[in-house]
């Protein structure tokens, strides 16, 4: 490693499911750009995301600390100023900070999730941003502006709406918005702008360059499906030119609310073939496009002093247990996710104990060496004990080999299905907060106070045989342990939240929490 400070490159590749990854044993060769960047990266096995969905999900990689403790759990929460964002502490730290968003939920609402970059791009919503538009006249520069005020506005505003919101997911107009408004963002775009902004940073020839944080977010295996027809046509063979299979994706597409809806009956064989087809093919696509940059980082050299992590913030139901997209549960589709991590000192290997994603939080701090003075009961204190440059097969580390997953119901998606199918609220026990943890080659789930189940992933990846009964003293344990993190959890809560300004409240915090003077 060179003794300038290094680069950082997150990458989170939203919705992608573990199983779809060919590095993780997916039979199809869904992912060769990723697999092939790996084969020199600590791949971890057994990542557990922190939530189910986007924004408790970044609310926590970006902080550190579980939903439980940030309490980000619904679309018109606001991050609490009282915890310092990753980018923030990089920034205070000497970093430039810049992020390429696909994702709306994190760029676009007002969730305290851009707190602290430099420069943010959105590629989605209403108002699109990107690194080239400051060519613009000032004229245009200023109706950009005023439209993106106006568009975020009024994306808030829904998501603040139970109304509206529900009104917007009717089948004749989600075609419209989830086109209109760029839904999924543009993968190719963001890609080619992260190259042409790193090429631009690394051509700065002085000694006193910044050392770079770029986040990049990217949205291709998120619903709705339109993939390339060629796409479709090798990951999906049987069904790529059968109009039938194109008629029910349609169909889906359009039906946001659909999207997660659990569901009384599973799917027909051929739906499910299609489903999953579909969606191959749009993992792959995306691999391809960020294969470029991949690509990119190795041929240019910028490897030798930048790490580089590769996550999925949460999974993706397909009628598993019923259940569809990333709502209520804690099954392994949606908090067992890919995390690669490539860096300059860090070996190329698998590692099988659990860890949560949360940490990579500390993992970024300490390759950045900013490790802030804390109290010891600080969350964070143990930047270097919590760092996953430590994480070991075998060993247990500062979360004793455990990791956590929460579910905290997304009230707007469940006022959704009151309306829609009100008698599924109940039998699914939607209205609960679902909870797992994860240590050795066990997973216990609960839902509100009660034990939902617990499987033996190692032999039973699928979560199709509840051991629970069978095996009630690591039942006990497993849930004493739950209940332990969950009482630490909200005892970190902050007294006094502080929304998200950056403004000399968020530094009043920074400086009391330690990270600056």
């Amino acid at each position: 490693m060179s003794n300038q400070s290094p680069d950082i490159l997150f990458i989170i590749l939203d919705t992608l499911r573990r199983d779809r990854v060919s590095a993780y044993g997916s039979p199809q060769p869904t992912t060769p750009e990723l697999d092939a960047f790996s084969e020199n990266a600590t791949i971890f096995n057994r990542a557990v995301a922190p939530a189910q969905w986007t924004v408790p999900s970044h609310a926590s990689m970006f902080t550190g600390v579980y939903p439980s403790t940030h309490q980000v759990t619904q679309a018109n929460h606001k991050l609490s100023g009282s915890y310092p964002t990753l980018a923030e502490i990089l920034r205070v730290g000497g970093y430039k900070t810049v992020g390429f968003c696909n994702n709306p939920l994190v760029g676009v609402l007002d969730t305290g999730l851009t707190r602290g970059f430099d420069e943010f791009y959105n590629y989605a919503g209403a108002a699109i941003t990107r690194p080239h538009n400051v060519s613009k006249s000032r004229v245009r520069r200023a109706v950009s502006r005023a439209w993106g005020k106006f568009a975020t506005r009024v994306s808030n505003v829904f998501a603040h709406s139970d109304f509206l919101f529900r009104a917007s997911l009717h089948p004749l107009l989600t075609p419209i918005w989830t086109r209109s408004i760029h839904y999924k963002g543009n993968t190719q775009h963001s890609v080619e702008d992260v190259i042409g902004y790193l090429g631009a940073h690394h051509a700065d020839s002085t000694h006193t360059r910044q050392p770079l944080f770029t986040f990049l977010n990217l949205m291709g295996a998120h619903t709705p499906y339109r993939p390339p027809r060629d796409f479709i046509r090798q990951f999906a063979r049987d069904i790529w030119d059968d109009k039938q299979a194109y008629a029910f994706m349609r169909a889906f597409n359009a039906d946001a609310a659909r999207w997660a809806s659990p569901v009384s009956e599973p799917l027909s064989a051929f739906e499910q073939a299609v489903l999953d087809g579909f969606y191959s093919a749009e993992v792959a696509y995306q691999d391809r496009l960020l294969g470029r940059l991949l690509r990119y980082m190795e041929e240019s050299g910028k490897l030798e002093n930048t790490m580089v992590i590769i996550a999925a913030d949460h999974g993706e139901g397909h009628g598993d247990h019923l259940f569809f997209g990333h709502s209520f549960v804690v099954y392994q589709e949606l908090v067992h996710v890919p995390l690669i991590i490539r860096a300059p000192h860090m070996p190329a290997k698998r590692v099988d104990t659990p860890i949560s994603t949360r940490r990579i939080f500390h993992t970024i701090l300490e390759y950045a060496n900013i490790t802030p003075p804390l109290a010891e009961d600080d969350p964070n204190a143990d930047v270097q004990g919590l760092s996953l440059a430590r994480a070991t097969n075998g060993i247990p580390d500062a979360e004793g080999g455990m990791a956590f997953a929460e579910a905290f119901p997304p009230q707007t998606l469940l006022n959704v299905i009151k309306h829609r199918n009100p008698a599924h609220v109940d039998q699914f026990r939607l209205r609960l907060i679902r909870r797992g943890v994860y240590q050795d080659d066990y997973k216990l789930a609960t839902v509100g106070d009660s034990i939902e189940g617990m499987f033996n992933i190692a032999h039973d990846p699928a979560e199709m045989n509840n051991i629970a009964q069978r095996e009630a003293r690591i039942a006990q344990t497993l849930q004493s342990h739950l209940n332990q993190f969950v009482r630490q959890a909200e005892s970190r809560r902050a007294d006094i939240p502080q929304f998200g300004r950056e403004d000399e409240a968020v530094l009043a915090n920074l400086r009391a929490l330690g990270y600056i003077e």
